[in-house]
């Protein structure tokens, strides 16, 4: 490579990363958001507290703003959509707090479920392969992670794999704070990362059916510390962020990469700070938000730069042209690079 082509791909790599920035929203709520689906450029849906659920069908100009009926005092923290019509929706909390809801009508109307009947049971996440097949998470009861799963749609819910779960450390736990504590990756792989007393990552190829556990060198040992996002972008390379949520600025052991599908974990470095969710823009490109900013990568996560101090809970993509984050106080962001 000639040392003028060099030069050249260098200053076009900086000034891209610099380029990228968060444009805000404007939508007409105080919501927290937490929960973020990206359909694709046009359709985004995103969910939050006092049972607030938005949605775009024209790319950001126009936000729908609506309420789900009896869920005024829930807070909706994961969000599965796949048109502008259907979308999954769970909120969180001990005992009944703790549910899914399902439109298909984009948002006119929302069918309950499922509701926790548990009230040592507190759900998390919810992921899904496609429209039919869904997978939800609970903090563990007693030993072990409580996972349920669909296979009609949601029109039911039934327990999977508990018999086969690894058993859950005393005072660990998942962290519902951006949806992407649990992921699906390809047509049966589901993932689970912890936190709280360990930082570990459990796996399942079989959509829940069997479980195995890896270790990881994130952070841990405290009650907001461990792993709080999972992101993959093919079936083997993945990346977890994570943390003390409760020093935001520290920026140590807060970064993990896979190379065999999860199997095991080598720790990464170059983040800014606390990470509350982790999402692939391309094959290359990733960005990691939290509360104190965001970080992109443009070389699978090798070297990160920080391009704002926005307070953001979660992001997801769907293309360079459809990157989105959600945080508290109704924000809503559009990234612009």
């Amino acid at each position: 490579m000639s040392r003028y082509l060099y030069l050249s791909c260098a200053l076009f790599l900086f000034s891209s990363s610099a380029a990228a920035q968060w444009v805000k929203q404007s939508v007409d709520t105080k919501a927290s958001f937490r929960g973020l689906s990206v359909v694709s450029e046009r359709v985004v849906w995103a969910s939050g507290t006092g049972g607030t659920v938005i949605k775009t069908t024209d790319g950001g100009k126009v936000w729908s703003v609506m309420k789900v009926p009896g869920a005024e005092k829930l807070d909706f923290r994961d969000i599965e959509a796949f048109d502008a019509n259907t979308a999954y929706i769970l909120s969180i909390g001990n005992g009944d707090a703790s549910r899914i809801y399902k439109t298909s009508d984009g948002g006119k109307t929302w069918e309950l479920q499922f509701t926790n009947k548990d009230e040592k049971a507190f759900y998390d996440a919810i992921a899904c392969w496609d429209r039919n097949n869904c997978i939800a998470m609970s903090d563990p009861v007693g030993e072990f992670y409580q996972v349920i799963a669909t296979k009609d749609g949601g029109k039911t819910w039934r327990f999977t794999g508990l018999d086969k779960m690894p058993r859950a450390k005393a005072g660990e736990a998942a962290f519902a704070a951006s949806g992407t504590c649990l992921i699906v990756n390809g047509k049966t792989d589901v993932f689970l990362v912890t936190g709280g007393s360990d930082a570990r990552v459990l796996r399942s190829n079989d959509r829940g059916l069997s479980w195995f556990v890896a270790d990881t060198p994130i952070t841990k040992g405290t009650p907001g510390s461990g792993i709080f996002s999972v992101a993959f972008r093919n079936a083997l390379h993945g990346t977890a962020v994570g943390g003390n949520y409760e020093k935001p600025a520290e920026a140590v052991d807060n970064l993990a990469f896979t190379r065999d599908g999860g199997k095991t974990w080598y720790a990464g470095e170059g983040l800014s700070g606390y990470r509350s969710a982790v999402t692939y823009v391309d094959s290359r490109t990733l960005i990691a938000v939290g509360t104190n900013g965001t970080d992109i990568s443009r070389d699978r996560g090798a070297t990160w730069k920080k391009i704002g101090d926005e307070n953001l809970n979660a992001v997801a993509a769907k293309s360079r042209r459809a990157v989105w984050a959600v945080g508290p106080a109704g924000a809503v962001y559009r990234l612009a690079n």
